[in-house]
């Protein structure tokens, strides 16, 4: 397994939108495996593959984060299909750093997928799952949580993404 690196705001691609899936195969698994393992190393909770430039229709949940298998939820092709209610948290990005915020999403929602096999199931999810899938799947169309933010509050955190990026580019230049 290896960790991938993440695209971080305002990098334009992460407003891409993915494609679907369409070979249910071992690279696919690697893939999977791979993002996990960059979901847990950054200590997220879910990961959607365009935030590591891949654009495909790709997300991994693990919202207790403790790294069991059973905990672990792969969601390929993902789609919303019932949405409930009304919730909300002060959410964070891993692609968005330094940044949290008040989203306003559905309380409860019933999300249609494919495992790793291709094999159709759903999920029915209320809670911080409800809105991990909502943020994941957000990602799949090139949304991301930031662009729910008044224009004032996103231009304040792009000039701070700036400064983050600028740092980090420094950071792995002195590492070389």
């Amino acid at each position: 397994m290896s960790v991938l690196d993440l695209l971080y705001y305002p990098d334009e691609r992460l407003h891409q939108k993915s494609s679907p899936v369409t070979e249910f195969n071992e690279e696919l698994n690697n893939l999977v495996e791979n993002m996990f393992e960059t979901m847990y190393m950054e200590e997220g909770i879910g990961l959607a593959a365009p935030q590591v430039n891949i654009f495909k229709r790709i997300i991994v949940i693990d919202v207790e984060n403790e790294k069991k298998p059973e905990n672990q939820l792969v969601l390929i092709n993902p789609e919303i299909i019932a949405k409930e209610g009304e919730a909300g948290i002060d959410e964070g990005c891993l692609s968005v750093p330094g940044l949290r915020s008040h989203i306003d999403r559905a309380e409860k929602v019933t999300v249609k997928a494919q495992n790793l096999k291709g094999e159709t199931f759903e999920v029915k999810a209320d809670g911080l799952l409800a809105i991990c899938l909502q943020h994941e799947i957000d990602h799949l169309n090139g949304v991301l949580f930031i662009d729910y933010l008044s224009p004032m509050k996103r231009n304040l955190y792009r000039t701070k993404a700036a400064k983050l990026t600028k740092a980090r580019k420094k950071q792995a230049q002195e590492a070389r």
